[in-house]
């Protein structure tokens, strides 16, 4: 029986395969990297500027954020790295560590979402209850089980693949350590594993999709029933970004999980990879703020007091 101590070393064969593409891929990556960081920020420092943005909605949009640097900046990095560099290699504990956080962050803003669903069910169907309904306890309550329920699954995951054996050569056809690349390379049975992490799956993908359902089911019955067409229309514009937040998210997760596991869609896995660890974190910045007038006001003065200091 080969020990785990066999690879230290794991080589990411990421998209070196196709050498013509990496140059533009490295340049619009990194663009889509910054344009990530500076939305992530820029909405958790424009929460924090704006007096009208202190509420539950924002409370929880900011720890959205949060997750989406800390997601992004997990897998980008070393994908940039990879790209431009020869040698493609990953330490058998950076990789462990990287599947960790990674496992972590998707869990967590999985569950973030079926809590912003949640709050988006109290704010239209109790408006008058609302701020009583989401106390900023109840609020810090559901943030602190996020993050809790997401490290905990990370932790059990990641304990049975560092439990596995792992022998040469090594070579994970990912571009990072994600589940299904991580246990390709093992040379011991992985099938524990496997379950643990498709019982996990199921639950923490089944349950948060169940809130999300519910409390917009509840939502649609409340929205049909009102008589105004003004109060219409704001419970369908207060509901617009969340839910496309929701459908891009579950949507590419759904399309990553549902791909055949054939060596001719191996470059189809790598590129949906791409599109959940790059994109989604740049995307919910501009879902949220291009639609809220209070989002794009505060961030126009911002940018004209930083001019007019200038000019003086």
């Amino acid at each position: 029986m080969i020990n785990q101590s066999s690879v230290t070393t794991f080589i990411l064969v990421g998209f070196s395969e196709y050498p013509h593409l990496q140059p533009p891929l490295f340049l619009m990556i990194m663009t889509i990297y910054t344009v990530t960081l500076v939305g992530n920020v820029g909405i958790i420092l424009v929460r924090r500027i704006n007096p009208k943005l202190h509420t539950p909605m924002y409370f929880f949009l900011s720890h959205l954020s949060f997750l989406d640097i800390c997601y992004s900046s997990v897998f980008t990095p070393k994908l940039l790295e990879i790209l431009i560099v020869e040698h493609r290699t990953i330490s058998l504990n950076g990789c462990m560590t990287q599947f960790f956080f990674g496992c972590a962050c998707v869990i967590t803003e999985m569950f973030m979402l079926a809590v912003m669903a949640y709050d988006r069910f109290v704010a239209v169907c109790n408006p008058l209850l609302y701020t009583v309904a989401m106390s900023h306890q109840l609020c810090a309550l559901l943030v602190a089980g996020s993050y809790m329920w997401g490290g905990l699954c990370a932790v059990i995951i990641t304990y049975t693949l560092v439990e596995l054996s792992y022998c040469e050569p090594g070579i994970i056809d990912h571009f990072g350590c994600e589940y299904s690349a991580i246990v390709s390379v093992s040379c011991s049975d992985p099938s524990f594993s496997q379950m643990v992490c498709l019982v996990i799956s199921i639950l923490s993908e089944g349950s948060s999709l169940l809130i999300t359902m519910a409390s917009y089911v509840f939502i649609v019955v409340t929205i049909i029933k009102m008589p105004s067409k003004d109060g219409l229309r704001k419970a369908f514009s207060t509901c617009t970004s969340h839910l496309t937040a929701i459908s891009i998210f579950h949507g590419i997760i759904l399309l990553l999980y549902c791909i055949p596991n054939a060596k001719s869609s191996k470059l189809l896995v790598k590129v949906a990879t791409v599109l959940y660890t790059v994109l989604i974190p740049m995307l919910n910045p501009l879902i949220y703020s291009l639609r809220n007038k209070d989002v794009k006001e505060t961030v126009k003065r911002l940018i004209s007091s930083k001019l007019h200091s200038q000019t003086i």
